[in-house]
């Protein structure tokens, strides 16, 4: 595989020793986020400020989907989780706050309070 490679320092019980990781490897959830197959999102649902909307669209989407794994709220429940977790701390308060309720949200929709 002809791709560029990029140093990483790794503690191991050998110091000082390097791995070299091909660059491609070290975007995946990047590229999971702008093209996922498994749901057909719609555009800025996470950004939105009402939980009640996002979750209400997730549930769409998923119920909507053949491409999933596994249940509905799973989808769901799964995207959510994958933006706030990749997201991090380039989050904001206010905006996780939100999607941590359109979580509540989804679990009251599907019935799993």
């Amino acid at each position: 595989m002809g791709c560029v490679r990029s140093q990483v320092q790794v503690l191991s019980p050998r110091p000082f020793k390097i791995f070299f990781m091909p660059q491609k490897k070290a975007n995946w959830s990047g590229r999971v986020t702008r093209k996922s197959n498994a749901l057909d999102l719609e555009e800025g649902v996470f950004t939105w400020k009402d939980p009640e909307k996002i979750a209400r669209s997730l549930k769409k989407s998923a119920m909507e989907s053949d491409r999933r794994k596994g249940t509905p709220l799973m989808s769901a429940m799964s995207m959510l989780n994958f933006y706030i977790n990749r997201a991090g701390a380039n989050l904001k308060k206010d905006q996780k706050k939100v999607l941590e309720d359109a979580k509540k949200e989804l679990r009251k929709l599907f019935g799993k309070q």
